[in-house]
């Protein structure tokens, strides 16, 4: 019997959880695999007005993996990192704008990291219009092709940078801003992620930026269609929030952006992240 009251919110990605403390998260010893377990087959998981506090929060991603804490100092809590516009609590905010466009976090690492097994946002406050999460199975995508596609796609190896992610919200960036972005070393991946499990996934959102051995625009086209078959409206779970909810997603598995929203909007996300342990191979 299932630790966890689930109740799927779409047919491809999304399940709310039901009925859990927030005290549990941080003392059950059981509850990481559950939720482990229930990621990798609803790709995201909403515990609604749940109301954890930072500490507890960290404590119960531990129960799921090494935490990263590279950006330590930007909150109290070590592990804890928040997703604001507001450059007084974030000083990176003006890259958080790339989260606008789909992409799969991890893809173009500083050195060869492994992409982000999971990722854990709290809601402290929201935005009065837009700001909704929105995510896409890559699983799905990868299950929706045809057989011809599927062998056609599967020696396909795309290169992913930060200047293409980047590019996207600031296509005419100064000469700094370009020298940043190209510090950033660019990464070649698969298109199609077989996964240890057995399961494949598309590799594809906003840091792909061409396609190994293509027509520079019509590999281009190709990521486009492919991004745009995968998050249709009727194969998207969009997350309006309120303030204390708790979405966890299976980074390895699921495409997400965040909803424009007023850039003075007090929008506030906490969010833990869970290291990989799995190259996109």
């Amino acid at each position: 019997m299932s630790l966890l009251a689930i109740n799927k919110l779409t047919t491809t990605v999304g399940a709310e959880v039901d009925g859990i403390d927030p005290d549990r998260l941080a003392t059950d010893d059981t509850l990481g695999e559950a939720v482990l377990d229930a990621l990798e087959e609803n790709g995201v998981l909403v515990f609604p007005r749940l109301h954890v506090n930072p500490e507890a929060q960290v404590a119960f991603c531990r129960r799921l993996g090494d935490i990263d804490h590279s950006s330590d100092g930007h909150h109290r809590v070590p592990g804890i990192y928040p997703i604001t516009l507001d450059v007084s609590k974030n000083s990176s905010a003006a890259y958080l704008r790339a989260t606008f466009d789909w992409h799969i976090d991890g893809c173009t690492p500083i050195g060869d990291e492994c992409p982000q097994k999971a990722t854990v946002l709290s809601a402290v406050h929201v935005a009065e219009h837009g700001g909704e999460t929105e995510f896409a199975s890559s699983y799905a995508a990868y299950d929706a092709l045809s057989d011809e596609e599927k062998q056609r796609y599967g020696s396909l190896r795309v290169v992913h940078s930060l200047e293409a992610s980047q590019r996207r919200v600031t296509p005419d960036p100064t000469p700094e801003q370009l020298a940043r972005w190209r510090a950033r070393r660019t990464h070649e991946h698969p298109l199609v992620w077989t996964h240890s499990s057995g399961r494949k996934s598309l590799v594809l959102g906003a840091s792909a930026d061409y396609v190994m051995g293509m027509d520079l625009d019509a590999g281009r086209a190709l990521l486009a269609e492919l991004l745009d078959r995968a998050t249709v409206p009727d194969k998207v779970y969009s997350h309006r929030w309120s303030v204390g909810d708790t979405v966890i997603w299976n980074n390895r598995g699921v495409l997400h952006r965040a909803a424009p929203y007023d850039p003075d909007s007090p929008r506030e996300m906490l969010r833990t992240t869970v290291l990989g342990d799995e190259p996109i191979q």
